[in-house]
């Protein structure tokens, strides 16, 4: 439907065995990714949903659940990992590390689900203790799970966001981000989380975030996914600013062009499971700067495959979606 409409997306490679079927679109085409559109990924989230440890351990055999930030997202998101993964940790010594990640990416979701998105003066006493207690018991798992597989950079790309939601301070949040940088200079999702965290709202300078994010697309070799970091960090400006069309910009169409040129776009860039997180974060970005050329092959690609973040900065992220793909 959307090639029709769009001419050719980016070259994906064809007969991967592990595409997981699209069963139910919208009316406009539209469908909500599950499982990172894999079926592999599928597989784990069924097991985690029906609390079946041993059934997990082996759905994540062909996973690096210690840097593969995505997977280990999926589970996070997910009701009553915390029980399950609470008890492997206490019953499974073999596999001791994996469970305090499990649990402690989970207990990081879950106490933002207590908060909830509200500004801070209308969080109440009692969502903020709830928040700081699972917080608290986040923070003891991924640093035992850190020491227990000091190579693992997923331990400490999570405690940058417990840190940030305990205000723990930058000392403590700096040294989080290079201990994780160490581990892989180019991860995306730590640059991202930074991003994050040198937003005003968390206390950072204005200007600080697109420079970090700058420097890093100039680092980064072609093909790489960290250049979705321009992409989000010109999101993060939308959301700071008053003024929602000052992004509409020759140069920041531009500057938006040239890194999906040389992220999503190059004949260099890996399908991984979940690859339509990086197309949303740049269609997002592109339609938010008004432009018309490039946010068509990124739609077109992407062939209605919605993921709710970053969209969730929207009141209606769905209908936000379908309309700035017509708009394309």
């Amino acid at each position: 439907m959307f090639g029709k409409l769009f001419g050719r997306g980016a070259e994906r490679p064809a007969g991967d065995p592990h595409v997981l079927p699209v069963t139910r679109r919208q009316k406009n085409g539209m469908y909500k990714l599950r499982a990172l559109g894999d079926t592999r990924v599928l597989a784990l989230v069924e097991a985690a949903d029906a609390g079946d440890w041993e059934a997990v351990k082996a759905a994540l055999v062909p996973f690096d659940l210690g840097r593969d930030h995505q997977v280990l997202g999926e589970l996070a998101k997910m009701d009553g990992v915390q029980d399950w993964a609470g008890r492997a940790v206490e019953e499974d010594k073999e596999h001791r590390a994996t469970a305090l990640l499990i649990s402690g990416a989970r207990h990081i979701r879950w106490g933002w689900e207590a908060r909830t998105a509200a500004r801070a003066v209308d969080v109440t006493q009692e969502q903020w203790r709830i928040f700081h207690d699972r917080l608290h018991i986040a923070e003891e798992q991924l640093l035992e799970a850190a020491e227990l597989r000091p190579e693992w950079i997923a331990p400490w790309r999570r405690l940058l966001t417990s840190g940030r939601g305990m205000s723990l301070g930058p000392a403590v949040n700096e040294t989080r981000r290079d201990a994780a940088l160490r581990r892989d200079p180019l991860d995306l999702e730590t640059h991202l989380e930074w991003v994050s965290q040198l937003q005003p709202r968390w206390g950072g300078e204005a200007g600080e975030a697109m420079a970090f994010a700058r420097d890093a697309l100039a680092r980064a070799p072609q093909g790489h996914r960290l250049g979705c970091v321009i992409a989000m960090a010109h999101i993060e400006d939308w959301v700071e600013s008053e003024d929602g069309d000052h992004l509409e910009r020759p140069d920041v169409q531009a500057e938006l062009r040239a890194a999906a040129d040389h992220s999503i776009l190059h004949p260099d860039y890996v399908w991984r499971p979940g690859w339509q997180h990086d197309f949303n974060t740049f269609a997002m970005a592109l339609s938010l700067a008004g432009e018309r050329h490039t946010v068509r092959r990124v739609f077109q690609t992407l062939d209605g495959a919605y993921t709710s973040w970053p969209w969730d900065y929207f009141a209606d992220p769905e209908k936000q979606f379908a309309r700035r793909h017509r708009r394309a």
